[in-house]
């Protein structure tokens, strides 16, 4: 039940600005992606609204969203549960991502100056530091400004936006093999980053798609240990 499973300071501040049910929303989806909230857990509404700190209405349009965009299942007579992705849907969005990931390292080794593969060490080199700290949390946040980074290199708005629709499903899958995954995946943003810097398009493509790959592989793995 969430009354168990929510540890202190995990729930986060509702920003003002906004309509209410916008925040809720915001909120629980982020509890969702971190797995504060984990998959097939019951969700209680008046246990929700009571840790945000608002009425039930809000809490209830919220998840009548995230089920919509199929983050909550509602069932019938038994309420709201956090969705639980099949294999088959970690695969099939795994697989999108890799695609979109490519494209992207290509485009960023054929058009990154020397303040993009900056920012991109040092993005790498405080992904590093949250490995060696053991802050999955960190690390998985990290994991993701890297790859954003990446995207926005690339200049092309649309794969961008392509790969926004995408992004909070990959940190959800991504959060429960970043301790396994570790170091070897800053390893691999490493090579990821020389092959920009050379401007090997070629190169930056194989990279990122053995990268996202690994990610697929190690994420089956998870699930079947």
């Amino acid at each position: 039940m969430l009354s168990a499973g929510l540890p202190q300071g995990t729930v986060p501040k509702l920003e003002r600005p906004g309509p209410l049910r916008d925040r809720v929303y915001e909120a629980l989806l982020e509890l969702i992606t971190t797995r504060v909230l984990r998959p097939g857990q019951h969700l209680v509404e008046s246990e929700l609204a009571g840790h945000l700190g608002v009425s039930r209405q809000p809490v209830r349009e919220a998840l009548q969203r995230l089920n919509t965009e199929g983050w909550v299942d509602l069932r019938p007579a038994q309420g709201a549960f956090v969705h639980e992705p099949t294999e088959e849907e970690a695969d099939q969005l795994l697989t999108v991502r890799t695609l979109l990931e490519a494209e992207a390292a290509r485009l960023a080794a054929a058009n990154a100056g020397a303040d993009g593969i900056a920012a991109l060490e040092e993005l790498c080199a405080e992904g590093e530091r949250a490995v060696e700290a053991d802050d999955v949390d960190g690390a998985v946040a990290m994991n993701a400004r890297f790859h954003a980074k990446i995207m926005e290199l690339a200049g092309n708005t649309v794969l961008s936006e392509l790969a926004a629709q995408v992004d909070r499903r990959v940190r959800w899958y991504y959060t429960p093999i970043a301790r396994v995954r570790g170091k070897q995946s800053w390893i691999e943003h490493r090579r990821l980053i020389a092959a920009i810097a050379d401007r090997d398009e070629r190169r930056a493509t194989e990279l990122m798609r053995e990268h996202t790959e690994h990610t697929r592989t190690s994420y089956h793995a998870s699930q079947q240990g």
